[in-house]
């Protein structure tokens, strides 16, 4: 029972991420699920649900359709739907039932894009890993089948891979434009306040730019494929934040957040020792030598008296009233499911 998690909430699941990246592009998205899967979505893990409109869908499966993958019944859910949305692609994401009933997601891409005349993207999430890994998956599958085509490069131009509210905490991408305006004349944001235009387009960029270790292989990807450069950013660090570690002298500091917010915060810390770990991936390449994954809460508890300050989010405290130190909150979405004032961003 080491993965219980006592103090904090449950982390946002793979779906949950595939969800987030493919939120915004004007596709029909089918969660494979009987309804579960997707009210955890929407209530939890997505906050532009409230405020911006998506066709995202639980397939509605009953009990023994989903169990005995009952392929037909959800192609032709999606066939009814698409006849009645006017959409650009659809996208079916994963969850534990055709985890478990090993669903040939090949298979059913076929069936759906004869059946709707539609392309159709799937996503092998299994709803038991966590939201970075789903963002990955989503990335990668809307880069392959829509980004083919090398287009003249356009100066100034950067797209941003990472960018859900999952990762930022934002729900608009002002604030993640704004902090790289100064540098780049365009700044589009992949999958906030853009649309499948924009990903069909992104060999336009002069660069990429990853927010979160999940963009890398898609960044990977774009490389390969068109020869376009990334690198790594995090421009929407909470102004808050930012002041309370501003004097950071001779102390010894843990950074907790996804790895590429982690290391950009540390990037901008003066005269002390900066140790970044996350409760998501760790890339060993953007690591450095004491950086760890957390593993569980115990594993958190038992290593955090070695810091004078901790900096992550506030809901991590709860498992630490022994803690004697500095304790600065550094939000993040995808753990306690907290919007940052975007004024706070700025």
């Amino acid at each position: 029972m080491k993965k219980l998690l006592k103090h904090i909430s449950p982390l946002a699941p793979d779906d949950s991420g595939a969800c987030s990246v493919l939120y915004e592009l004007g596709g029909i998205v089918v969660i494979c699920d009987a309804g579960g899967c997707a009210g955890n979505v929407c209530g939890f893990d997505e906050p532009r649900w409230f405020v911006k409109k998506s066709a995202l869908f639980s397939a509605g499966l009953r009990d023994m359709d989903a169990i005995l993958g009952r392929d037909d019944k959800l192609v032709e859910k999606l066939a009814k739907v698409s006849s009645q949305i006017n959409a650009r692609f659809t996208a079916v994401v994963g969850t534990p039932v055709p985890a478990v009933i090993a669903t040939d997601y090949r298979a059913l891409k076929r069936m759906s894009e004869k059946k709707t005349g539609l392309p159709c993207i799937t996503v092998e999430t299994t709803g038991t890993n966590l939201y970075d890994k789903g963002e990955e998956e989503a990335y990668l599958a809307l880069f392959k089948e829509f980004a083919k085509e090398k287009l003249p490069t356009k100066a100034g131009k950067v797209g941003v891979i990472g960018a859900t509210p999952l990762n930022t905490g934002l729900a608009k991408a002002d604030v993640i434009i704004d902090g790289l305006k100064e540098k780049y004349r365009e700044v589009v944001c992949f999958g906030m306040d853009s649309g499948l235009d924009e990903i069909i387009n992104a060999s336009e960029c002069e660069k990429i730019i990853v927010i979160s270790n999940s963009g890398i292989k898609a960044a990977e990807y774009i490389k390969e494929k068109f020869g376009i450069e990334y690198e790594f950013a995090f421009p929407c660090i909470p102004k808050e934040t930012l002041e309370k570690t501003k004097d950071m002298n001779g102390r010894k500091v843990l950074i907790i957040h996804q790895q590429v917010a982690a290391n950009m915060l540390r990037d901008l810390l003066n005269n002390c020792n900066t140790d970044c770990a996350s409760w998501f991936s760790i890339d060993k390449n953007i690591a450095k030598e004491n950086d760890f994954h957390i593993k569980d809460e115990d594993d958190l508890i038992e290593k955090a008296d070695e810091y004078d300050v901790i900096i992550g989010d506030i809901s991590f405290k709860k498992m630490l009233p022994k803690y004697n130190g500095e304790f600065i909150d550094f939000p993040h979405f995808a753990v306690s499911g907290r919007i940052w004032d975007e004024k706070e961003r700025r």
